[in-house]
């Protein structure tokens, strides 16, 4: 089953506001086994919004239409629609009632304006909007469902809920989409490629794998379209399997967890304890795990030694090193995750030292340099990379790669 999005606003074009609805419907679409075709962002304007519902009909079943839907004059969307389904506009009471008791809760009064927010197109079906004033459309012409929402988040995700995802669900054709994923880290894309190739050959047309990379790790899903759901699952969860086998230490998770919170799971689980001491970074991984609810049943703190005093003061890294071999060098990495790991009383921790540029570098440590140490039970590990990109990219991967290297390390002590 195909689906096309029209995004209708002005706002968006120019920048002025995000477009997160698209990216949202499109993952609940996507859940249900709806392939999106086509997203359309087109201006207030009535000529456009029927030009792209034209287009958009005669070559998917299912149109999601958000925007315009609001009380003031830019807001075309309704006499667009009754021009295009030539149907008029009348007013809906349950709708007027809804819109007069939210202005009477808050003691506002009610302008004529507000008053035509309750009218909607004759031939459709009203998706009524507790979330808001402007109710949402649901219109069926030849083969297309066009459902028409308003461009308010809250608003359009409480009637994609509520009202518009049922009725997809219950339109006959919808084939059943079934997914896994597995987090990788620690290996580049096209070595992965190449790695999984043998096995990817064999996919049957119907399970498709797609390669979804990002900083330092690579997620891949698998995809599996038909009408059998054991079989499908069967088959599918066979080959995820046979994958995360071939790819071992690489194969992060198949829960569709970050790296962050994977590590945080398992060493919630084993009852470990996290510490951190970041130079280059700032905070960065401090920030990744902090935003995770709960964290705090591992993280107990950080300490970002940004300046030299506060490595020695702070971290216990002792002046003689930094004479010898600098901030940037294995022996200070290796004394700052010592000490924050003392200091803080953690049963691992992590130490980034490094130069994010894009000045601090010389011809020995170039722009890019990153010493990472991981404390652990037994003894304390080192990595050095040399990253070719820009200052923030320097600080995801250096973050990202100190993350995947304590889940190795965790894993390898408490087998």
């Amino acid at each position: 089953m195909r689906a096309e999005l029209i995004i209708i606003g002005d706002e968006l074009l120019i920048g002025q506001v995000l477009d997160t609805n698209s990216s949202w419907i499109c993952t609940q679409l996507n859940e249900i086994g709806v392939q999106v075709k086509q997203i359309s962002t087109i201006t207030d304007d009535a000529d456009e919004i029927i030009h792209a519902l034209t287009l958009a009909t005669s070559r998917a079943e299912v149109i999601l239409m958000t925007g315009g839907l609001g009380p003031t004059k830019d807001d075309v969307t309704k006499l667009a629609l009754s021009k295009y389904f030539h149907s008029e506009l009348v007013l809906d009471e349950k709708v007027l009632t809804h819109v007069k008791g939210i202005f009477e809760k808050f003691n506002r009064p009610m302008l004529p304006e507000n008053i035509k927010q309750a009218e909607v197109l004759k031939v459709s079906e009203v998706l009524f909007n507790k979330a808001g004033t402007a109710p949402g459309m649901w219109i069926k012409q030849g083969k297309s469902h066009i459902a028409i929402m308003p461009g308010v988040p809250s608003e359009m995700q409480y009637l994609m809920k509520h009202e518009v995802l049922p009725r997809i669900k219950a339109l006959p054709g919808r084939k059943e989409l079934i997914q896994s994923h597995i987090l990788t880290a620690g290996i580049g894309e096209s070595f992965l490629a190449a790695k999984i190739a043998h096995i990817e050959d064999r996919l049957p047309s119907y399970i498709k794998l797609a390669y979804l990379p990002a900083p330092v790790q690579v997620r891949l899903r698998l995809s599996a379209v038909g009408d059998n759901h054991r079989l499908l699952k069967a088959e599918l969860d066979s080959f995820t399997q046979e994958i995360k086998d071939e790819l071992k230490e690489h194969c992060i998770n198949t829960n569709e967890q970050t790296l962050e919170e994977t590590l945080l799971d398992e060493m919630r689980n084993l009852n470990l304890k996290l510490a951190l001491a970041e130079s280059c970074t700032g905070g960065y991984v401090s920030h990744l795990i902090t935003e995770i609810p709960g964290s705090s049943r591992v993280f107990l703190g950080s300490i970002v030694s940004y300046d030299n005093t506060v490595k020695i003061n702070s971290l216990g890294v002792k002046q003689q090193t930094l004479n010898d071999f600098g901030a940037v060098s294995e022996q200070t990495a290796i004394e700052m995750a010592e000490g924050v790991k003392q200091n803080i009383g953690s049963d691992y921790s992590i130490a980034i030292t490094g130069i994010a540029g894009p000045d601090g570098g010389s011809i020995e440590k170039p722009v890019g340099t990153v010493w990472v140490a991981i404390a652990g039970v037994k003894k304390t590990y080192t990595f050095k990379y040399l990253f070719q990109n820009s200052r923030n990219g320097t600080i995801i991967r250096a973050s990202k790669n100190a993350l995947y290297q304590l889940i190795q390390l965790v894993r390898e002590e408490n087998k």
